[in-house]
């Protein structure tokens, strides 16, 4: 299965006789659709919007989704694309921090370097990385820090998303070690940093006009970390990556970086802009404290790195848009994952959280995925319901009923509702 993989996507990206490759999705393609005003508030209340209230838009590769911003590059996933496991690769979210992007990467010439304290300064070509290391496969959910920010009070600065900033693929790249392990990796270092092609201003006198992430040599996540050059068995599309992303599997994708070029192995901490001041949360149990005590100096901010992401799930279907009828049944669908390992519990309840009732699990597809669940619910009276859901994960971690604050929107988890009504049936 692997082979055949491998050869299908030398054929898609190197060419049949594996020739100059180059793609070529020109970003000037935009085009803005669905542009009636919509309100501006979206949230907190029983009846939040699922997704952020944004006009959808087209760009290259990418059917319609829901564009925060342009500069840079901001698209939230519609909520009926998360029907099923493995998000689609045109429907899959994008999020940049910078503004200047690969229109076209020549296959001929790109290569991913390794340099720094290496024994050996490496450089590997995609065709070097598809046929002379092993490939391996992993499922696993790429979630941004800041999915629903848009939740938060007080508010917070930053792309106030809905709950579509996520999204859930079968990567297939080479094992990070591998890669480390052919360069050699010398004593003293302290910390392994990753570096793609996007470029741009970022904010002003602070160094951040390149995106750089480094992980701590010796995390136990480096083990479990790929180079992915297929995203659900094709190759990435340019937004998301094109020719290969970090896969950080557990880990907020802050750290999937996109379009790597460089890894380097640092003898120093790194602290660049996107390490601090950026991407911190508070150093508590579940990354959340109070304006007042950041205010005042009290709270010990870490790098969301030290976190892996907490447990959620989502209701997908129904999602309120028509109403119920009493007596016929209603499939309550939608998936769950978590950070930390396997969901084993999704539990289910249409009274709003007074009781709760198990819901069915779907295949098992990793720890790090998506998990399906259905729960089959006949309305027996007319009214206003409210359906929330909740999951729990192989280390016991449970959805909390109480929200999350910090300073910079990240690591939500609220049990998550949806209201509905049901008619009577005469």
């Amino acid at each position: 299965m692997e082979k055949s993989i491998n050869r299908r996507l030398l054929l898609k990206l190197l060419g049949a006789g594996g020739a100059l490759a180059t793609l070529r999705p020109s970003l000037a393609q935009t085009s803005a659709q669905a542009e009636t005003p919509l309100p501006s508030f979206t949230g907190p209340g029983p009846n939040p919007y699922w997704n952020g209230v944004n006009p959808f838009v087209v760009y290259p590769q990418k059917l319609p989704l829901l564009r925060l911003t342009d500069r840079p590059v901001q698209l939230e996933t519609p909520r009926h694309y998360f029907r099923t496991v493995f998000t689609p690769n045109e429907a899959f979210y994008v999020r940049y921090h910078l503004d200047e992007l690969p229109n076209e990467i020549d296959l001929s010439k790109w290569r991913l370097k390794l340099e720094g304290n290496f024994a050996r300064q490496l450089e590997f070509s995609l065709e070097d990385l598809i046929t002379k290391f092993k490939p391996v496969s992993i499922a696993a959910v790429n979630q941004c820090s800041g999915n629903s920010r848009s939740r938060f009070q007080p508010r917070v600065a930053g792309g106030q998303w809905g709950n579509g900033a996520m999204g859930n693929a079968l990567w297939t790249g080479v094992r990070l070690m591998d890669l480390l392990e052919a360069a050699g990796v010398k004593p003293g270092t302290v910390q392994i940093q990753f570096e793609g092609l996007d470029r741009g201003k970022g904010p002003e006198n602070l160094g951040s006009g390149r995106f750089m992430k480094s992980l701590d040599w010796g995390d136990p996540v480096l083990e479990e970390t790929i180079l992915a050059y297929a995203m659900n068995g094709e190759p990435l599309p340019m937004l998301n990556g094109f020719p290969v992303r970090l896969v950080v599997p557990g880990k907020f994708a802050t750290y999937w970086l996109k379009h790597v070029t460089w890894i380097r192995a640092l003898t120093e901490e790194d602290k660049n802009f996107w390490m601090t001041p950026a991407y911190k949360v508070p150093d508590t149990p579940n990354g959340s404290t109070t304006p007042e005590d950041v205010a005042a100096g009290k709270v010990k901010m870490v790098p969301i790195g030290k976190v892996n992401m907490p447990v959620r799930s989502f209701i997908i279907d129904p999602d309120g848009s028509s109403p119920l009828v009493v007596g016929m049944p209603v499939k309550v669908r939608g998936i769950a994952f978590s950070g930390h390992g396997k969901v084993v519990k999704v539990e289910v309840s249409t009274d709003d959280g007074k009781t709760w009732r198990p819901a069915l699990l779907g295949p098992d597809y990793g720890k790090y995925s998506f998990r399906t669940f259905e729960f089959t619910w006949r309305p027996s009276a007319p009214g206003t319901y409210v359906i929330a859901v909740r999951a729990t994960d192989e280390k016991g971690n449970i959805q909390p009923d109480t929200p999350v604050w910090n300073p910079g929107g990240y690591m939500w988890n609220k049990i998550e509702r949806q209201e509905v009504v049901v008619l009577a049936a005469k």
